[in-house]
């Protein structure tokens, strides 16, 4: 067993669950200031254009896909990167290999304190 606050990526008994969209799920990880969020997406999936106050950056680990942020649509592979602000509309769109993706929120985002689903607003 890890000491308080080590994780492991590949660990999924860890985080809080959170189903995001069908075939989007992801593990939260928050924190005082920051929220890490690593989210699964399935080939072929979407998650829908949502917004929230927090400021989001996001990160490619695996896979392919399009980022759709304030009504842009920029393909991304892994180790790309972006920032969302607060407030800016944006959705993801999954290539046919599917996604994992690292989310950090800042604040964090206090529906994604527990489990449950949806991306909340």
């Amino acid at each position: 067993m890890a000491p308080e606050n080590f994780f492991n990526i590949d660990e999924l008994s860890q985080g809080i669950p959170r189903q995001l969209a069908e075939g989007i799920t992801t593990r939260i990880f928050p924190g005082e200031q920051a929220m890490l969020s690593l989210v699964h997406c399935e080939a072929n999936t979407a998650g829908s254009i949502h917004s929230h106050p927090e400021e989001q950056w996001g990160m490619c680990l695996e896979g392919s896909g399009v980022r759709i942020q304030d009504g842009v649509e920029v393909p991304f592979k892994k180790g790309d990167f972006w920032l969302t602000p607060g407030g800016v509309e944006h959705g993801i769109r999954i290539g046919p290999d599917g996604v994992t993706v690292l989310d950090i929120f800042a604040p964090p985002r206090a529906e994604y304190r527990k489990a449950g689903a949806g991306f909340g607003n």
